[in-house]
């Protein structure tokens, strides 16, 4: 028996990195999961034979978008939890972006989320229970880092849409937010580099490691608990305490050495 027996859960982008874990997480805890995506892949997330079901939607249209709730409140007659996963960009010079550019990048990040989450507000909030919307966001809303200018930009509109709606859904529908940093995932080496890259990279976070996609769902199982019930319209920080500022990299290179000598664990 898991914690979410008989659930309902929907995770958009959820056939790969984060958004897999995320189904493989939910799908362990007894729940129903369907993922969305424009393409399906080969292989679904699944947990001891269970699979996840898949709806193809380009949820960048809010016609496909409220579809895909659709679809599940079809399949399994109700939703619980949706997590709002989807998103990203390539990194991009701001000065020469295109217009077309800034407009998809802040349409997938910010803009989808909304467009899924009020079609599942609708059924939400018709259920006893009420439910939960999850929106993943990022450490890129806080900080600024260079090429990610519309990026950053998404993903700080979406903490604030994660506080508004949260304000305006409750108190049948809970919307929070789970704020990732650094993850490792089959598509790190496209932002840091090889594995000593990725290595030099984990070594500026306190934890001494980049997340896994399974720390990311397992933040999400938290926020879906009973006990996390007066949670609402606040983030969750994924991201290992943070990154160690430059000033203090430059004149520490190995910041994990301990002043009295050694290494720790």
């Amino acid at each position: 028996m898991g914690e979410h027996d008989g659930k309902a859960v929907i995770v958009t982008g959820g056939t790969r990195g984060i958004g897999a874990a995320i189904s493989r997480r939910f799908l362990a805890e007894g729940a129903d999961v369907l993922v969305c995506g424009r393409n399906e892949p080969a292989d679904l997330p699944s947990h001891e034979g269970k699979r996840a079901s898949f709806v193809a939607a380009d949820i960048r249209r809010p016609g496909e978008a409220a579809s895909v709730v659709r679809a599940c409140a079809d399949r399994f007659g109700r939703l619980d939890v949706l997590v709002n996963n989807a998103g990203g960009a390539p990194p991009a010079d701001t000065a020469t972006m295109s217009p077309r550019f800034v407009s998809a990048v802040v349409t997938l990040n910010l803009l989808a989320p909304f467009y899924v989450a009020q079609p599942a507000n609708e059924v939400m909030r018709n259920q006893r229970e009420g439910g939960l919307i999850i929106n993943i966001g990022s450490v890129a809303g806080r900080d600024p880092a260079p090429g990610a200018t519309a990026y950053s930009a998404a993903k700080a509109g979406l903490t604030m849409l994660t506080k508004s709606l949260g304000m305006e859904f409750a108190p049948k529908v809970r919307v929070n937010q789970v704020t990732v940093g650094l993850v490792r995932t089959e598509l790190s080496h496209l932002n840091y580099g090889d594995e000593n890259g990725q290595e030099q990279v984990a070594a500026t976070i306190p934890m001494a490691r980049m997340a896994e996609p399974d720390d990311v769902a397992a933040a999400c199982l938290l926020l879906a608990a009973p006990s996390a019930g007066y949670l609402n319209g606040t983030e969750l920080l994924v991201d290992g305490g943070g990154e160690f500022p430059a000033r203090y990299l430059a004149v520490n290179p190995s910041p994990h050495e301990t002043r009295a000598g050694g290494t720790q664990p």
